[in-house]
């Protein structure tokens, strides 16, 4: 009798999976901030690994005039036995800015085997996201890197929101992310402040076309969509809840963290609820015996359609940290 088949190697036949990435991802900006998140990370990880991404800033957290020193550090702790877990990315400078083909130079060169995804912030068109994904590409080549390096873009300027999807369309692209601040600033005035923050990041017409039209986008072409920072750093019930409506009334799996008290709280809320995870749980398995199938659970029928969601939500609940029934962790997740 042969093995049950993994949904992994049934659901997506002839089309490219879409990326499981934790559903945090922390920003830090000098050493010492970096490696106690790397600490952080490990403390936190579950049996599925980590439950949060690090970025490391090579953009806002160097100091101006020893960019490329930054850039050396990060690609050292690349390397370090403190990346254990290997989902430590880095954000390089924008395409306007004289470093940053010097920041994908130096961590291509040095950690191009090490480094988790780069960074492209505020870029004004496809074009200049494009840019800097093919001087990526021909690093690589120069280096000697052959494995693809995925790529997250920022999206900050109405420029980029205005062509968001042709660049989450383009090569090596597996999160496109909002960056609200800038965003906001980039309108002269024109939206208040208060939308930099809640409940304004949630109501405002502007910032709700900008947050709808990044997740359709994204989603849209297969990658990941990203939610912007949340500034509170006191009330964790703010975040939890910004988090919580990031993920059910816009549809981000992922949002940022500014502070690592920020990280558990995102984490909690971007998990799919318990109820739906033993739902998707239930009809995985009956799928997998009935060889994937059309099948009947609780009265209702699915098909593979319906399959390519629940294993979505079960692969989201794993990353996370979810409690799922033992069975379906053991099918799906530690295969004998």
């Amino acid at each position: 009798m042969s093995a049950p088949l993994h949904p992994a190697s049934v659901l997506y036949q002839g089309q490219k999976p879409f990326p499981a990435l934790p559903a945090c991802e922390h920003y830090a900006g000098n050493e010492k901030l970096i490696r106690k998140a790397l600490q952080l990370q490990a403390d936190m990880a579950t049996t599925a690994g980590p439950v949060f991404d690090i970025t490391a800033d090579c953009e806002d957290g160097a100091p101006a005039g020893r960019e490329r020193e930054h850039a050396e550090m990060v690609a050292a702790l690349l390397l370090d036995p403190a990346n254990a877990h290997g989902r430590m990315g880095a954000r390089i400078h924008d395409v306007s800015h004289s470093s940053w083909r010097d920041d994908l130079d130096i961590i291509v060169d040095r950690a191009g085997w090490n480094v988790a995804y780069i960074v492209l912030p505020k870029p004004n068109c496809a074009d200049d996201a494009l840019t800097q994904i093919t001087a990526l590409d021909d690093a690589r080549r120069r280096h000697g890197v052959q494995r693809e390096i995925p790529v997250h873009v920022l999206i900050e300027t109405t420029g980029a929101l205005h062509e968001v999807w042709q660049i989450a369309a383009l090569p090596h692209v597996e999160s496109i992310d909002f960056g609200l601040m800038d965003f906001v600033s980039a309108h002269h005035g024109a939206i208040p402040g208060s939308a930099m923050r809640s409940p304004g990041q949630f109501s405002h017409p502007l910032i709700v076309r900008a947050k709808c039209e990044i997740a359709a986008a994204a989603l849209g072409q297969g990658v990941v969509p990203s939610h912007n920072v949340t500034t509170e750093l006191r009330d964790m019930d703010v975040v939890r809840e910004d988090a919580r409506r990031a993920r059910s009334e816009f549809g981000f799996l992922r949002m940022w963290s500014i502070h690592p008290s920020q990280i558990q709280p995102i984490v909690e809320a971007m998990r799919p609820d318990l109820s739906e995870v033993a739902e998707a749980a239930g009809i995985l398995l009956a799928a997998q015996a009935a060889d994937w199938g059309p099948t009947s659970w609780e009265g209702k029928l699915h098909d593979r359609a319906s399959y390519r969601y629940y294993w979505e939500l079960l692969r989201r609940a794993h990353a996370t940290g979810a409690e799922m029934p033992a069975e379906a962790r053991h099918r799906f997740f530690n295969p004998a």
